[in-house]
């Protein structure tokens, strides 16, 4: 898929960039022709000798190198494939805002081609609302964001923020250097994502951890397929795409009441929430107070939502549940057909979910 290719490959400042090199190797293995871009803080990491030396290309680290010479203007013409790993917070608001400080952000201001971008900083910097925006704003723009995930990060800490593996990263690229994939054309895919939050009284609820990333790879997937997709979405998730039709709800009766009014007119629906099973049988008028003592809490099953689909499924319409917290999954289905248990990144678990769905409808109408 990718001999002959044209890939730029840049490289940011960060201590994941030895990774890279890895990446670098596997890109030239796989026949595509890798010119690489290490920034200024990059080259604190690695040396522009150790991507030559894999890639057998020149290596560019600066704007000024060829006087004479608009190089990155000709980086961006030269180049069918981008893919930046690490990603720093630093160039990830550096694309958003259209900044061209340096050789790697003034060519991917020039280049107009698909993007790969794999970011990797500290958990704090990632979940900032700051960066969460530019990544929304890039992935409105057609970025594919590969990771990051959870890990061991610089300086023994732990969290959200690490570099995605080098395998990950090459898939991606594959994928963003392919043809366009269509085959979702004409077709309505319903995705519910991200957690339910059970009132306690009007300032506390019961809930849990999902982020919504699952079901919002799921929906990317689908709308670069084609699709029209409805993203029924919980409370406090990753930004969802804007080509999305979002639909807001806190609750599971709410995510209950959006996903069967849209399913309706769904070809595909995919429920990849994590809904709170239980829910407080009475809900406080106001705030429980500590000194009244801790209150009885008597509990009740929130709505069966997959059961309810299950029950009013049309004819050809595709139902997938969802129910992994982690990415060990195995994917089951109804003609046997099944893919059997492992490790996916999300971004590959929503692509095989995809190609099933796309498989399972048939050609859509546009």
């Amino acid at each position: 898929m990718l001999a002959g290719r044209r890939v730029l490959l840049g490289v940011t400042g960060g201590i994941a960039a030895y990774k890279t090199a890895l990446l670098a190797r596997s890109l030239t293995a796989e026949g595509a022709l890798v010119t690489t871009i290490l920034t200024e803080s990059a080259t604190r990491f690695v040396g522009p000798d150790t991507f030559a030396g894999l890639t057998g290309r020149p290596v560019h680290t600066s704007l000024w190198e060829r006087p004479g010479e608009v190089l990155h203007v000709r980086l961006a013409h030269e180049t069918d494939v981008a893919v930046i790993a690490p990603a720093t917070a630093n160039v990830l608001a550096a694309l958003a805002t259209g900044l061209a400080g340096d050789l790697l952000t003034a060519t991917m201001l020039e280049y107009d081609g698909p993007i790969v971008l794999a970011p990797a900083m500290h958990t704090g910097m990632w979940s900032h609302p700051a960066t969460r925006r530019n990544v929304a704003t890039l992935r409105d723009r057609g970025a594919v964001f590969v990771g990051p995930v959870d890990g061991p990060l610089a300086h023994g800490d732990a969290g959200m923020g690490r570099l995605a593996e080098p395998d990950a990263i090459l898939a991606a690229v594959t994928a963003a250097a392919a043809p366009p994939d269509r085959s979702l054309e004409g077709r309505r895919v319903l995705v519910a994502a991200g957690p339910t939050h059970e009132p306690l009284d009007p300032v506390r609820f019961l809930g849990n951890r999902s982020t919504g990333r699952m079901g919002v790879e799921v929906a990317e997937q689908a709308l670069a397929r084609g699709a029209a997709v409805t993203l029924v979405l919980g409370p406090d998730t990753v930004p969802p795409p804007s080509a999305a039709t979002v639909v807001r709800v806190g609750t599971a009766e709410e995510m209950r009441d959006a996903v069967l009014t849209a399913a309706v007119d769904a070809d595909a629906v995919v429920m990849a929430a994590a809904v709170a099973d239980f829910r407080p049988k009475a809900v406080a008028d106001s705030k429980l107070k500590k000194e009244l003592g801790v209150p009885d809490l008597v509990l009740e099953p929130t709505p069966d939502i997959l059961a309810e689909l299950g029950a009013h499924r049309r004819p050809g319409q595709v139902l997938v549940g969802l129910g992994a917290d982690t990415n060990e999954a195995a994917v089951l289905a109804a003609d046997g057909a099944d893919l059997p248990l492992r490790t996916w990144t999300k971004s590959e678990l929503a692509a095989a979910l995809c190609d099933r769905i796309a498989a399972l409808l048939g050609p859509g109408s546009s």
